[in-house]
């Protein structure tokens, strides 16, 4: 089946709820807050989903200033999905839509490291973190 990429700014929340459940992702976000999940919606500068015919397989969420920096905050794709490359095209769309001007960061999920080197991305020394509080 052909997977359609296109930018959703007005991704459902619960949709986007469904998709994170069905991903590793879905344990590491608040899948149980539909209003907190639907902030972070709207409040994301890119919202590029993943599609196989009408079934929501994917989703890169993002934040940037379009000019230098850009936080990929959240992809994940459907567990039946992947392996697929739909990961990595997920990151080439939102790097694409934030301009290569800007450079392109995520914080690795635990497990998926791999998968980031193994796309050519590079591997940042440290980071520092104010962690949330709820």
């Amino acid at each position: 089946m052909t997977i359609r990429y296109v930018q959703e700014p007005d991704l459902d929340a619960q949709a986007f709820r469904d998709l994170l459940a069905a991903t590793t992702l879905g344990a590491r976000r608040p899948i149980d807050d539909l209003p907190r999940l639907e902030r972070m919606l709207r409040q994301a500068d890119i919202v590029l989903t993943a599609r196989a015919g009408t079934q929501l397989v994917g989703i890169a969420r993002a934040i940037t200033d379009f000019a230098y920096a850009c936080y990929l905050s959240d992809l994940a794709v459907h567990a039946s999905f992947q392996r697929q490359g739909i990961g990595r095209r997920l990151i080439a769309e939102t790097h694409a839509v934030a301009g290569t001007c800007s450079t392109l960061v995520l914080v690795a999920a635990p497990g998926a490291e791999t998968f980031y080197a193994g796309i050519g991305m590079a591997k940042l020394p440290s980071s520092w973190a104010i962690w949330r509080s709820s």
